[in-house]
């Protein structure tokens, strides 16, 4: 089994979906501590005239420190019609009449919670992409979690505990991570070295590290897929050298 291991992120970039992809499992890390200025409440899509803009999850007040699996949605307001609305410039996307109804039907049936909205909505995107996507949240796994001691251990832990054969990760965490962690538990640590290719957008040139939204609004789903399944899978000696 080939383990995946990441926060619920917001309508997360393609990379994220191009390492599920590669993935049999993947846990949602819903009990790690809320970040501010994130990806958990946010996420950038193309400006109608230049750069980026964010489109967000307004959530209610809470103190720092608090863990993912305990953030709300505020209910002051209407971050989902907001969020459509800043959608309008893509009008002219070639795929805006699918992606538009499917969103705002997953957007309109998605949970306050905020780590429980952040996994409807993936899940349903994955669905759309015809992506197999089988995830559990950590909050939900019965483990010793004394056994993590710093930040790199959730990883291989996890992975012991469910019994995986490969760990992937993204090639931006590698310094966390030791492979004699992974391989003690009966894993192989992997990296994904993985970059969009560059695709028409509404815009002259292109603008990379925006939401999947944008790729999705741009290209029909199995040219997604394509893109989705290039890069390669590294060392960590690879990655660090």
């Amino acid at each position: 089994m080939r383990l995946g291991f990441m926060q619920p992120y917001f309508l997360p970039w393609a990379g994220h979906f191009a390492l599920i992809a590669r993935t049999d499992r993947w846990v949602v890390f819903d009990d790690a501590q809320m970040v501010r200025h994130g990806w958990v409440d946010r996420n950038r899509v193309l400006h109608p005239t230049e750069g980026w803009q964010y489109v967000k999850v307004p959530t209610k007040k809470h103190s720092r420190g608090t863990p993912i699996r305990d953030v709300v949605a505020s209910p002051h307001v209407d971050w989902r019609a907001r969020l459509l609305r800043q959608l309008g410039h893509y009008r002219a996307a070639p795929q805006h009449d699918v992606v538009l109804p499917w969103l705002r039907e997953t957007l309109a049936s998605a949970p306050d919670n905020l780590a429980e909205l952040n996994l409807h909505v993936l899940t349903q995107t994955c669905r759309f992409l015809g992506l197999p996507f089988h995830p559990v949240r950590h909050t939900a796994l019965d483990y010793d979690r004394s056994l993590v001691t710093g930040p790199g251990d959730w990883a291989p832990v996890v992975a012991g505990h469910l019994g995986a054969a490969v760990y992937l990760n993204p090639t931006g965490g590698a310094h966390l991570f030791s492979e004699a962690a992974f391989a003690a538990r009966g894993c192989q640590l992997r990296f994904l070295e993985w970059s969009p290719m560059a695709y028409p957008q509404l815009r002259g040139g292109f603008e990379p590290g925006l939401s999947i939204l944008d790729m999705l609004m741009m290209l029909e789903p199995a040219t997604v897929r394509a893109h989705l399944h290039r890069g390669e899978e590294r060392t960590l000696a690879e990655v660090s050298a």
